[in-house]
Order: C-alpha cells, then structure tokens, then sequence
C-alpha cells in the first residue's frame, strides 16, 4: 500500500479555514434535548454526550468543513505496511492543567478504548486495532490486525485523553471531572441540568470565541424554541421540522441545516418477543409507509432509503430493494405468525420525534400487533437498547451516524453479531461485513455491503427510513455553518453584534 503522508500545511490550513469572528458575547447558552450520558469520550457515543465532550477533547483526526479528513493532534501520517501506521504528533498542545500532551497519551488512549475492560459501547469502531505504541515524544505506530480501509475514517472520533490523569483518579472520577486538550474545559456539570464549560485559554489552535458556554438540558422542545425567541439560548439542537416555520418567522432567530450521513432507521429486535419471528419483523416492514412519515413529519428534510444507510457513506447502495407500503400483506403476515394482538415494546426518549414514534405505532397497531411505547431519559434508553435482547423492546426508533462515513461504521455496530447494538445473529451476514473490513479493493467491499444489506432486507432486524438532516436553531447573531457530520464545534462559531 503507498505511503500516504499528510503535510503539516494541510494541516494548518485546515484548522485556521474558519474565520473566528471577534468576541462579543461572554456566555454562549445551547440548549439539548438531553443531558450528557457521560463525559468521558471512550464511553457514550450518543450526540447529547458528543455534543459536550468535544468541546472538551482533541481528536487524534478531524475533518473539515468539506468532509476531509485532516491532522488536528497528529500532525502528520504515513503507513509502513499494510497493517502498520505511524502518526506524527504536534509538540505544542498542553492538557488544561497546564501538563504537556505527548505521544505517550496518544498511545494510552488507542489502548484505552480497545480494552474489552473498558466496556466501551464504541469499541466495534476500534476493535480492529490490536495496539499502539509511542515509539519517541512525538511518534506513535499503530499496528491492526488485518489491512483496514476504515480505520482513519474511524480515528476521526478517537479522542486524546491525559494517561497520567486518567490513571490518578480512575474512569469514574475522570468521567466526572474530565480533562482534555480542547478548547474548553469542564467546570460544574449538573447532571440532568446543564454543564457548564470555561475556555482554555493557553489553548493550542486560537482563543476560543466565547469565555463561558453553557449546555442545558431541555428535553420539551417548545421550550427550547421558547428559549431561542426569548434570547435564554442561543442556539438549539434538534428542532423539529414543522416548527421550522416559527423559528424563521421570529425576527431574531434562524434555522441552521444541513444534510448529513445520519440515517433513520428502526430498530426490530430478531432475539425476543414476537419480533423474534421474520414474519412479523417483515410484516412491520409492510406496515410503515416512509414517504408519508417524510413528507408529514420532516416538511422536506429528509429523503427516503431502502437501507440502513444513507448517500454520504462509502458501501451506500440503491440496489437493493425497499419494503413497499403494503398493510394488507403485513395483515396476511401477522395472522401466518399467530402474533394477532401481540404486546410489542416501543422503547424512545425524548431525543427522538415523538410525533414520529406515535405514528409508527398507530401504523403498526392498524396492521394487528398491540405497540406499547416505553420513554425514559436517554441514559437509560441506552442502557436498555445496549443490554440484553429481553429488555432491549421489541421496537426503537434510531438516528445512526458513526461520523465516519463508511458502512463498517454502520451495519456492523448495529447489526453484527457480538455488538453490544445488535439484537440479531445470521452467520453469512457477519462474514461479509467482516471480510469488507479487512480488504483494501473498494470495488470489492461495495460488493460485499451490497450483499450484506441484502441479507437485512430478507431478515429486517432493522429497516432504513430517511436520511436525516440536522435542523438546528440559532440567534441571528450567531454566525456557524452546520457540517453533515454534525459537529457542534464552538471554536468554529462566532458573534456579531
């Protein structure tokens, strides 16, 4: 495989694209559906936590605006072999309490979230990573098991954490008194509340563009409009499609959005409960009319996909074949099960559309099954959806993205035997999606997802819905373009007054 090699230039560019604008406001107020689950960044991979704990952390990778990936710790890259990478790291990066970041960190965090010990429920992502090791101040070689095609499209979420204060304090204090190299540091979290961030000021890239920012835990999204019209935040995740219309009316709000490689999708538990059975996972597959969820519910932000995928992702097929609307089929299905009346657990919190979540259940109750839908807070959604398939509900709405762009980032977590996300086993499925992340012919991993993703539609442990676009409320004088992989970066935000 040939040297790839990335030029500390590129780098520099990279990360000095955006034009911080000058500092006028000293507190930035964003508004959650959520609160973090955690804070620690080799843990939780939802996007309440993301949200936050970037802010807080480097990555080894990053991408840019346009979707490239470029260097953010390691300044530079290039492969010795097919299995074994070596990473440049920048010298001039400290952690927030004024201790210097070397390789030795970089290496400690690879290891870190590989570590079956850890539990990490984005270990699937790493795993193909057998281990790394800082060779100087300012090198790390990284060997994998076998080639991986993925792996720095991977790296871009590997956040760099301080090995000598996470092995002070252990994982449960470092989860609540996290530290990182990012631009802003934790100072009080709230839990269910709101966490509040202080800037670095010896922060290595520039001088963060607000002293103070304030994520809030705001799971009624009337009231986080409410919010944003009032001036109590400034900026707001998720807004619903059809409340669109009133946060562009009001003369002082915007709405920010973008297409992205997040895909809806649901969740059909193959392991338990009536959904155990192919025909009535099939039969659901029936019952849910997509194009009228996309063009009730979404008002146009979003576009319909027959997989668990969506256009921005490498291993993305329209080849393979969509459930069409079809209730009476569905019917048919439901009665051949016996499954008549059945109880089926719809498990959601309030980080999903709830308007969504009702009508799929009355679509799916009309076609014979009883759905009961479970809400709880969104760490003990997780909790659930992550643990074993008879408390994992029969039924959950998802919005999936892995900030990678590539299907190993998708369909393997999600669907892979083993994952602690799948509630599913087919043998010829996991060795597809297992050989496809261990070749380097892109021809021949697209040919290998495209017979993975045909192997879902048959078993439908899952089903494509939409692929999303993220809708974001923001003051006027918040100046901030929305990326598809949906990073809330402040540092590339600015105010104007």
């Amino acid at each position: 495989m040939s040297a790839r090699i990335a030029s500390i230039a590129a780098v520099l560019l990279a990360l000095t694209a955006s034009t911080t604008l000058a500092q006028t406001k000293d507190t930035l107020t964003i508004d959650l559906p959520g609160d973090a689950a955690t804070l620690d960044p080799h843990l939780q991979w939802n996007t309440d936590s993301y949200t936050i704990y970037r802010n807080i952390f480097d990555n080894l990778l990053t991408r840019d605006a346009s979707g490239e990936i470029v260097p953010q710790i390691a300044k530079s890259w290039k492969y010795l072999d097919d299995k074994t990478i070596e990473f440049q790291i920048r010298e001039d990066v400290t952690f927030q309490d004024g201790s210097k970041l070397t390789a030795e960190d970089v290496a400690f965090s690879i290891n870190r979230i590989i570590d079956p010990k850890l539990k990490s429920p984005q270990l699937s992502q790493f795993d193909q990573i057998e281990k790394a090791e800082a060779t100087s101040p300012t090198t790390v070689k990284m060997t994998t098991k076998s080639p991986y095609p993925a792996l720095l499209a991977q790296l871009v979420k590997l956040s760099i954490v301080p090995k000598a204060y996470v092995e002070k304090v252990g994982d449960q204090e470092f989860n609540l008194k996290p530290l990182g190299s990012g631009p802003y540091k934790m100072v009080n979290w709230q839990k269910g509340i709101q966490t509040e961030l202080q800037a670095y000021d010896n922060y290595w890239r520039a001088k963060p563009p607000f002293e103070n920012v304030v994520f809030r835990a705001v799971p009624d999204v009337s009231t986080r409009i409410a919010d944003l019209k009032t001036g109590k935040a400034d900026l707001i995740r998720d807004v619903p499609p059809d409340q669109t219309a009133s946060v562009d009316g009001d003369s002082n709000s915007q709405v920010l959005s973008v297409p992205t490689e997040r895909v809806g999708y649901m969740f059909i538990n193959a392991e338990a409960g009536p959904t155990k059975d192919v025909r009535v996972r099939q039969a659901i597959a029936y019952a849910i009319d997509r194009d009228a969820l996309i063009q009730s519910l979404l008002e146009g932000y979003g576009a319909p996909v027959n997989i668990v995928g969506a256009k921005p992702v490498f291993g993305y097929t329209d080849k393979v074949r969509g459930y069409p609307y079809d209730p009476e089929k569905a019917k048919e299905l439901i009665k051949a099960a016996g499954a008549e009346g059945a109880k089926v657990e719809f498990l959601t919190s309030p980080a999903y559309n709830r308007a969504m979540v009702e009508a799929i259940q009355q679509m799916v109750n009309e076609v014979g099954l009883n759905v009961e839908i479970s809400s709880s807070d969104q760490a003990t959604f997780l909790k659930r959806r992550q643990g074993d398939p008879a408390n994992a509900g029969g039924l959950a709405l998802g919005a999936w993205s892995c900030a990678c762009q590539d299907a190993d980032g998708i369909i393997f977590p999600l669907f892979r035997s083993g994952s602690i996300w799948a509630k599913y086993k087919n043998e010829t499925y996991d060795a597809l999606v297992d050989k496809a992340r261990t070749i380097l012919d892109e021809d021949e991993r697209l040919k290998l997802y495209e017979q993975a993703y045909e192997i879902l539609r048959e078993d439908v442990p899952g089903m494509g819905l939409y692929q999303a676009y993220a809708l974001y409320g923001a003051s006027k004088k918040l100046k901030w373009q929305p990326t598809a992989n949906e990073s809330m970066f402040v540092m590339d935000m600015g105010w104007q007054q």
